[in-house]
């Protein structure tokens, strides 16, 4: 297990010298990102004015206050609460992500698939896994919201935060095939098998 600290944006030589069980820590930017955001990206055709090349995205709606714009809230937004999402439903956005908006690193719960483990071999990425039921903590990593765009989606706009000390993270899929899920997936498969076979039952 390796400590990494990166200041974003990285390249894909950054991301592709991480290893499953290496912890991460970001700053200075972080775009949220979900379902419908997704969606009309990809499906509906719609572009966003936000550069998310070489930057990381989290699964996340969060909970936001509309405030006058200053300083402390250059889009006019107060964030109240910012938690993470399973990241199971926007499989299939892993790639386009990647392709289309140089996406590097995506931050969620509960893993990716095998499309999204072939995307990150094939152009060079990471799934950052953070645990459930972290959102107060996950708020405190973020300093202020800089921007948002397509906000008739709100609260699953496409959210730009500015962080510091975002983390630490655990690498769960890497660029060389690794995967932790995977592992604990086939792990409790085996143990199921053994214990069934302890009691005569043919799994």
């Amino acid at each position: 297990m390796t400590e990494h600290e990166f200041t974003m944006p990285v390249s894909e030589d950054d991301v592709r010298k991480l290893r499953i069980g290496d912890h991460v820590v970001l700053q200075d930017t972080l775009f949220g990102i979900r379902d419908a955001t997704l969606i009309h990206m990809f499906d509906k055709g719609r572009k966003t004015r936000l550069d998310l090349n070489g930057h990381a995205v989290i699964h996340t709606a969060p909970n936001v206050k509309k405030v006058p714009v200053s300083n402390s809230c250059p889009a006019g937004y107060q964030s109240i609460c910012i938690g993470t999402t399973t990241s199971a439903r926007m499989e299939r956005f892993t790639r386009p992500l990647m392709e289309r908006d140089g996406v590097r690193m995506i931050i969620g719960k509960g893993g990716l698939g095998e499309e999204s483990a072939k995307a990150f071999q094939d152009l060079g990425g990471v799934y950052l896994a953070i645990i459930g039921g972290t959102a107060a903590l996950e708020t405190t990593w973020i300093e202020k919201i800089l921007d948002v765009d397509m906000d008739d989606l709100n609260p699953e706009s496409l959210w730009q935060f500015k962080i510091k000390d975002f983390g630490p993270l655990l690498v769960g899929m890497d660029a060389h095939g690794g995967s932790l899920f995977e592992e604990v997936r086939a792990n409790a498969q085996d143990k199921r098998a053994a214990a069934l076979a302890r009691m005569g039952i043919d799994s």
